[in-house]
């Protein structure tokens, strides 16, 4: 399979690339990739030449900027209406819904708080009618082993002192950014269509992230600070998608190893 990486230069796009068993093109917008096509594609003309130079079979499309529609929302429908006889994955993510106290499941219609959620949520109505057999990857927040994500990256700089807080009040699902491509690449060649929620199955608050981060990381994880924040709890249920694979979706707990100290 010929595949194409959208958003080859960020987090998961690298381990895609790492990963894929298959003749992979990275595509990226600023950051450039070895062997790489560069991509934006919030120009229609621009994903469609592209595409039609590459020719993939399938594509896996994670580029976004969450301040931006046009890149999350148009970008992703322009490469829906690319894509032609490829078979692509989208990830999205669970900000397409607001908070609640129970979990999410695949049949839960989207209900935003945030214009990302919202951008998300648009470029996943649109590619579900482009392309039916599409699989739309609904996932949380995405960490990794070497401090390169989001949530390892505010650890530290929190731990050395550095303005701002943790929130306890908010509430995911985290997932290991290796097991995540591992089951994108599963579904790729895979005849799911449709939503799949491809999370961790433990539910976090962004402080006990944090803090398992911390002590992964040998930092003091008490001088995290925190705030309560507004309540923010979005679970993804991903037990339906998680028997579809062979990939096993780890708890956070397991792949941060530790056990976070009491708090004073």
């Amino acid at each position: 399979m010929r595949l194409l990486v959208t958003g080859a230069a960020g987090l998961l796009g690298r381990q895609l690339l790492r990963a894929a068993g298959h003749e992979v093109v990275p595509a990226y917008h600023s950051e450039a990739v070895p062997g790489g096509v560069k991509l934006d594609v919030r120009h229609r003309d621009e994903v469609r030449a592209v595409i039609h130079t590459v020719r993939p079979d399938g594509i896996i499309h994670t580029a976004y900027k969450q301040d931006d529609w046009a890149t999350t929302a148009e970008g992703a429908v322009n490469v829906a209406l690319a894509a032609g006889g490829a078979r692509l994955v989208f990830v999205s993510s669970d900000a397409v819904f607001g908070p609640r106290d129970i979990a999410y499941q695949e049949h839960d219609l989207p209900c935003p708080t945030t214009p990302y959620g919202a951008a998300k949520a648009a470029a996943e109505t649109a590619i579900q009618a482009i392309l039916p057999k599409a699989v739309i990857a609904r996932t949380s927040l995405i960490i990794g082993s070497d401090g390169r994500s989001e949530e390892e990256q505010r650890a530290h700089r929190l731990a050395a002192g550095e303005p701002g807080a943790f929130y306890t009040g908010n509430i995911r699902c985290p997932v290991h950014v290796a097991d995540l491509a591992a089951a994108l690449l599963e579904l790729l060649t895979s005849d799911v269509a449709g939503i799949a929620h491809v999370a961790g199955p433990e539910a976090l608050s962004r402080l006990e992230l944090g803090r398992r981060i911390a002590i992964r990381d040998g930092l003091d994880p008490e001088t995290l600070p925190s705030v309560p924040g507004e309540p923010s709890d979005i679970r993804l249920d991903s037990r339906r998608t998680q028997e579809l694979l062979t990939t096993r979706l780890r708890p956070a707990t397991e792949f941060l190893l530790g056990r976070p100290r009491l708090s004073r």
